[in-house]
């Protein structure tokens, strides 16, 4: 039986930069692209060089992916988190919190060596659907 993979668009978040989907959903999960502070609405970044507002809004970002794919963020299973820098760890963990009090997902947390758009922080995130 062949996998079914769906890609998700959707404008609630940033259009993809490159040649990639903002998500794909397979096998009953939704692996996303990684998401970083641009408002979906201007593509300008919003709080850029402050962690905790860029978390925020990367946050926002991947919850409107997920949304569009029949997901949301209690049900994702774990996030890969990059960030420019690894001394930043406090600001981005204080608010990544506040979006995952209930039920924190499994996490890797590296920092990059840049990101896109000069971001100070990038999130990827899989989750169940339906």
């Amino acid at each position: 039986m062949p996998h079914e993979l769906r890609n998700i668009a959707t404008e609630a978040a940033p259009r993809a930069i490159g040649p990639y989907s903002q998500a794909v959903v397979a096998g009953g999960f939704v692996f996303t692209a990684g998401q970083i502070a641009l408002d979906p609405a201007t593509g300008v970044m919003v709080g850029a060089g402050n962690v905790a507002l860029e978390t925020e809004r990367v946050l926002k970002n991947l919850e409107a992916v997920l949304l569009a794919a029949g997901s949301g963020l209690d049900r994702v299973t774990r996030c890969d988190v990059f960030l420019a820098d690894l001394a930043d760890f406090g600001a981005m963990n204080e608010a990544y919190g506040r979006f995952f009090a209930a039920h924190p997902p499994a996490r890797v947390t590296v920092q990059a060596a840049r990101l896109p758009k000069d971001a100070k922080v990038e999130i990827a995130a899989i989750a169940i659907v339906g």
